[in-house]
């Protein structure tokens, strides 16, 4: 094999293959390096002598469906010049690693549509060296996410295992793309995202978030000059969250005809009416439920209506809307509703502040999918810098069926 195709088949330059042998189903392709390559590592002088050689195996990319490893006579030299004794230089391959750079960008696009185990198992390595390759890939690419146009972010937390183990997402909304990664959930996680950000803090514009102490304290203790804007998913849920306790506290006081009518009802009244199924009696089922009792019909009722506060055009009619909707529930006289009142009119100027941006967190919210995605295809959390790193990447990453 000439020294072109060395450097066309492997990307070794510099070498001369001197023989190829085929055993146990592996071709390897003994090389030594030319005159010209025999250089001190240090400083660069050709005025040496060699003192003995090392013989080294590289994995290379696969020739077919064969193996190919290349085998290595690294000489050690003396230099005259600065007196060290070393091993010359290898340009083909990195320091410590027993594969070529093209070995490693093969294993790394084939990352790129099969999972790393699927692709450890192809190429006859450990999990760990794919990992390896694919981490200082991410690391070259995404290890600083930039600050520098970011306006609008969201905040959310995730759990990523067992045990309640939480991280905090900074999202830029306008790239989609992650640029900060805290332990746990509270505000002290945010802490070094503040850090990073300087002087930029009077760029931020707003904020989408859920309606957490912790995070409200901190983002207006560190952006003075955004606006907080509170995530409908968010809102939705805490109202459902209400709804499901009213619900307990009347079946807990209904007669034995009435719990056999309210049983199985608890996710009709939290479902969608557009998403009741006709074939599954579902319609029938929730109108029953409302008719039997009328303090639970109140709450549905409203849970429905204020669905409809996102979808006003401005802010003022917006304003009014939430003023009546939360008279009217306190006025029922329902605890949960009650409560439930009092929030929304605490936080009201972050639920306006919607129709100021029209900002979510629903790009969080599909992230977190993918990040799902990433644990499956990982096996689990075995390296947390990796872990974070990918989720740098989610917004450049795309998934389709198989089939």
């Amino acid at each position: 094999m000439s020294t072109t195709l060395l450097y066309q088949s492997f990307g070794i330059r510099g070498y001369r293959q001197t023989r190829i042998e085929f055993t146990g189903g592996v071709t390897r392709f003994h090389v030594e390096p030319s005159e010209k390559a025999v250089c001190c590592p240090m400083c660069g002088s050709r005025n040496v002598i060699r003192r003995g050689f090392k013989q080294r195996e590289f994995r290379a990319s696969p020739i077919g469906l064969k193996q190919t490893v290349v085998v290595a006579a690294l000489p050690r030299v003396q230099c005259h010049d600065c007196r060290t004794i070393r091993q010359i230089k290898i340009n083909f391959a990195d320091t410590r690693r027993s594969y070529t750079k093209g070995w490693a960008r093969y294993a790394l696009q084939l990352t790129r549509s099969m999972t790393i185990k699927d692709v450890a198992d192809l190429l006859g390595v450990t999990w760990n060296v794919i990992k390896e390759i694919k981490k200082k890939d991410l690391q070259r690419r995404f290890a600083n996410p930039s600050l520098k146009d970011v306006r609008r972010i969201a905040i959310d937390e995730i759990c990523i295992g067992k045990g309640h183990r939480y991280v905090t997402l900074v999202m830029d909304l306008d790239s989609g793309a992650i640029i900060f990664v805290g332990d746990d959930k509270s505000a002290a996680s945010l802490a070094p995202f503040w850090k990073r950000l300087g002087r930029r803090r009077h760029r931020i514009e707003a904020v989408a978030m859920d309606m957490s102490s912790a995070y409200i304290l901190a983002v207006r203790g560190n952006l003075p000059k955004a606006d907080i804007v509170f995530d409908r998913f968010h809102v939705e849920k805490l109202m459902n969250e209400k709804l499901t306790t009213l619900r307990r506290q009347l079946f807990q006081k209904a007669t034995e005809d009435e719990k056999s009518v309210l049983k199985g009802s608890r996710w009709l009244l939290l479902k969608n009416p557009e998403n009741l199924r006709g074939d599954r009696d579902e319609e029938a089922h929730l109108a029953a439920a409302l008719q039997l009792n009328e303090p639970l019909a109140k709450a549905y009722y409203l849970k429905e209506e204020l669905r409809t506060f996102w979808g006003h055009t401005f802010r003022w009619p917006a304003h009014l809307f939430l003023r009546s909707w939360c008279k009217r529930a306190i006025a029922t006289g329902l605890e949960p509703l009650k409560t439930m009142a009092k929030t929304l009119l605490r936080l009201e100027e972050g639920l306006l502040n919607y129709f100021e941006h029209r900002i979510s967190s629903g790009p969080m919210e599909g992230t977190n999918n993918k990040i799902k995605t990433v644990q499956r295809q990982s096996y689990g959390i075995r390296d947390r810098e990796y872990f974070e790193l990918t989720l740098y990447s989610l917004h450049q990453t795309k998934y389709a069926s198989v089939g």
